[in-house]
């Protein structure tokens, strides 16, 4: 498998999966288009995985075990395993996000304890000034 994978996304489509388009092996990413006053048409949980969710834009609501939150641009948000879940946009706005789904409790290393620096001359020309 290739370190390196890319696709595009239309961003005005409904819903665009990325998990065969790039080959991702452990987590699903999905860009979601809702338009005004639509929504998803069932509610649904999930055993493994949890959801984090980042509205990218408009305003809507997420029914999350029987309580409406409401969500707007800049929202981040995540919805544990179990938890029934049923999100809509707002009757006078469309809601683009970013939902990516990943197996709960995988977490074992981020950003500063799971990266290396590697040497200057192994990096882009940018580095070099």
């Amino acid at each position: 498998m290739s370190a390196f994978s890319k696709t595009h996304v239309d961003l005005q489509a409904g819903r665009t999966e990325l998990h065969d388009a790039l080959g991702l092996t452990g987590a699903e990413v999905s860009f979601n288009c809702l338009p005004a006053g639509a929504g998803v048409p069932f509610v649904h949980s999930h055993k493994n995985n949890e959801e984090i969710y980042l509205v990218l834009a408009g305003k809507g609501c997420m029914w999350i075990d029987g309580t409406v939150h409401d969500l707007e641009a800049g929202d981040c948000f995540r919805v544990g395993t179990g938890a029934g879940r049923c999100i809509r946009a707002a009757d006078d706005s469309e809601l683009r996000f970013v939902c990516v789904q990943v197996r709960e409790g995988s977490l074992k290393e981020y950003t500063m304890t799971d990266a290396e620096l590697t040497q200057p001359e192994q990096g882009p020309a940018w580095l070099a000034k």
